[in-house]
């Protein structure tokens, strides 16, 4: 997999809110987890941890990956 080439603008240095916006940055392009692990250069497991940690709602619809509060709905 190529690694895109995103500009990705932070609001603040709060590392919190740029690992939630990187996590769902790359899960919404990958569309699964696999991927957006190798995107993000970490394992799946430790994306999982993440995804956990920070309370993300990952769901796979149709073929698409849906991330945050409107994912459960």
């Amino acid at each position: 997999m190529r690694t895109p080439v995103l500009p990705i603008t932070l609001e603040d240095f709060n590392l919190e809110a740029a690992e939630r916006r990187l996590c769902v940055e790359a899960l919404a392009f990958a569309g699964n987890i696999v991927g957006a692990a190798q995107l993000l250069g970490i394992t799946r497991h430790a994306l999982k941890r993440r995804i956990i940690k920070l309370e993300l709602r990952w769901s796979r619809t149709e073929g698409t990956g849906r991330v945050g509060p409107e994912a459960s709905e």
